[in-house]
């Protein structure tokens, strides 16, 4: 029912009212509408004549309100109220207004009053001033006005929104690019050692390179990716830098759920992997640990990512990715996602929560999942 109310709701807004394609029938609609309430108001202040009468009546002023209303709707509102000519729209109101007190007098004494004498109506108008002839006039005029002034607001706005989308889909194309130029350029300098020492070892490195070149290469333009890949991914860069730390890590992997089917925004969690190495355990003389905790229940993914670190080590930045991250949540989720980075002395801890998607969707639409505000508790983290 929900469904079908919505879909009602779009194609009334966003096709017969705002498309051009409806444009004739829409206004042939309100002119009907208009004509029918009008009558039901002259019969409600008491008019003698049937309500069969007052729609005739208003059906004989339809070219009235027609030819004094749309001027002002189609010209005024564009050019003057729109453009932002306040004071030069206000004038025009006073004097259309003052004109209309003329066109009302002239249609009823030359027009309106021969036509009903000559169908045989009983109780005919006077020919003179009379208000509420001239409030029914100005009002007819006033409401396309208005209606006109919505429109134009709404496509302003609609504008508005557009410019700000393509400059925030252009600002995370530009802050995701800046990942990928950083990221290399640490895999680079650990395939560089390897090669150095003419490590038989630099072959496969150099194979899972070409993976996560790929990976950037083609996969990150989309808007999301599957999660199963982004895990690969990350398991990749880990065992590129598990040959260079060799026996002087203990890592831990762990993924549980079911993540077939699941998508996610790429490069969303690699730097945090990748930040946990670098100002984490390669600071590290004795034996050093990485513990990724990964889990997916009920389209919620769970991520925690815990580092053994030096304790007396100097606080810094966390460099461009993770300022990169932090920066793209808040472009896609403003005030909308919780992400907890904690230093806890002798550890470091990264916590986040993501609702997924179960669908993929194409790689220029806009993000298909969302980050739910959590409270995360901070534990030590089990490895081996």
């Amino acid at each position: 029912m929900n469904k079908l109310l919505n879909s009602i709701n779009n194609f009334l807004y966003n096709n017969f009212i705002l498309s051009s394609q409806y444009r004739v029938f829409r206004h042939i609609v309100y002119w009907v509408f208009h004509t029918f309430i009008w009558a039901l108001i002259w019969v409600l202040l008491g008019s003698p004549g049937s309500y069969g009468r007052e729609l005739i009546n208003m059906t004989m002023w339809l070219p009235v309100f027609i030819l004094y209303g749309y001027p002002m709707a189609y010209w005024a509102v564009p050019q003057l109220l729109m453009k932002g000519k306040l004071v030069q729209f206000l004038l025009l109101i006073l004097a259309w207004g003052f004109v209309g007190l003329y066109i009302d007098l002239w249609y009823r004494a030359f027009i309106y009053i021969p036509l009903q004498e000559a169908m045989g109506f009983n109780d005919i108008l006077p020919a003179g001033p009379l208000p509420f002839c001239y409030l029914c006039l100005t009002t007819s005029a006033a409401v396309p006005m208005i209606i006109k002034f919505f429109k134009f607001w709404n496509k302003k706005q609609q504008d508005l929104l557009d410019v700000q989308q393509e400059k925030m889909l252009a600002e995370l194309q530009l802050l995701k690019a800046q990942v990928h130029p950083h990221f290399l350029f640490n895999t680079l300098n650990n395939i560089y050692s390897f090669s150095l020492d003419n490590s038989p070892k630099t072959p496969g490195l150099l194979l899972k390179l070409s993976s996560l070149l790929n990976y950037m290469l083609y996969d990150c333009k989309a808007t999301a990716v599957r999660l199963e890949k982004e895990l690969d991914i990350m398991k990749n860069y880990i065992e590129l830098e598990r040959e260079r730390y060799g026996d002087k890590i203990d890592i831990s992997w762990e993924v549980s759920g079911e993540v077939g089917d699941k998508f996610i925004s790429p490069l969303m969690m690699l730097p945090f992997i990748e930040n946990a190495f670098k100002h984490g355990t390669s600071e590290q003389i004795e034996k050093c640990w990485l513990s990724v905790d990964i889990s997916v229940k009920a389209n919620t993914l769970k991520v925690k990512i815990a580092n053994s670190k030096n304790e007396n080590r100097v606080k810094r930045s966390n460099g461009i990715g993770i300022a990169n991250v932090k920066k793209r949540l808040a472009l896609i989720y403003p005030e909308n996602h919780k992400l907890n980075l904690s230093d806890e002395g002798d550890f470091f801890v990264v916590s986040l929560m993501v609702q997924l998607n179960d669908e993929a969707v194409d790689k220029n639409s806009a993000p298909i999942f969302t980050l739910q505000p959590v409270i995360h508790e901070v534990a030590m983290p089990s490895y081996r």
